[in-house]
């Protein structure tokens, strides 16, 4: 899969996003600065570079903008800053996409992979689960039962893919809520049970391939392929 740098100086924040990226399949390094950030990119060249915007020392802007004299490197600004003029400025220095916190990792996942398309640094590899006439195929984010196609929403979709890479292993309702909303959502896990009874009426005769682990929450059952 893609290498995916973090740049951000607030560990937390670099763990998050880094447990979300490896989540969804990506190889991730990170950097807590400015300096140490160009470093990587020459050693290791990343396919794309998550950028925070406020940095002590040089900010994101000026790191954008060093990158940018010698690197074409996709960037996208991952900052709290939402105003149109950060926005502007971001896309105006080479920036190629902007996020504003708090963000969900199924939108953070989807816009990292539409960058990588367009720079072509799509890995063509295809990744599938597959269950009885159940398949997921993550990377176009298309699922199928019986040859059927089913339309599910970005949430729906990141549950089931969550489950399903980690077959057998129980998730906590609080787990579940935390990975796929992220930490910023402030509904209650209720909303994680009304998506998965949706997406259990949605996958029809595999819909049983979720299972509830009564007082602890989920998990994909055992076995898939």
């Amino acid at each position: 899969m893609s290498h995916l740098l973090i740049v951000d100086d607030e560990q937390d924040m670099v763990d998050l996003v880094t447990m979300y990226m490896e989540n969804a399949g990506y190889t991730v390094s990170s950097a807590l600065n400015g300096d140490e950030a160009e470093e990587k990119l020459k050693e290791s060249h990343p396919d794309l570079i998550i950028l925070d915007l406020m940095m002590p020392g040089r900010d994101g802007f000026a790191i954008c903008e060093s990158i940018r004299s010698y690197s074409d490197v996709p960037i996208i600004f991952l900052t709290a800053r939402g105003e149109e003029w950060d926005k502007v400025r971001a896309f105006s220095i080479g920036g190629d996409d902007y996020i504003v916190k708090p963000f969900s990792p199924g939108e953070m996942t989807a816009r990292i992979q539409a960058v990588l398309r367009r720079f072509g640094k799509v890995d063509e590899k295809r990744e599938t689960i597959r269950y009885q006439t159940l398949s997921i195929d993550v990377h176009s984010r298309a699922v199928r039962v019986d040859g059927a196609a089913i339309q599910l929403t970005m949430k729906e979709f990141d549950l089931l893919v969550l489950l399903a890479k980690k077959r057998g292993r129980i998730f906590s309702r609080e787990e579940l809520l935390e990975t796929v909303w992220g930490t910023e959502y402030s509904g209650g896990t209720r909303t994680v049970d009304t998506h998965i009874k949706t997406l259990r009426m949605k996958l029809k005769n595999e819909g049983a391939s979720i299972e509830t682990v009564w007082g602890i929450g989920y998990k994909f059952v055992d076995g898939a392929v």
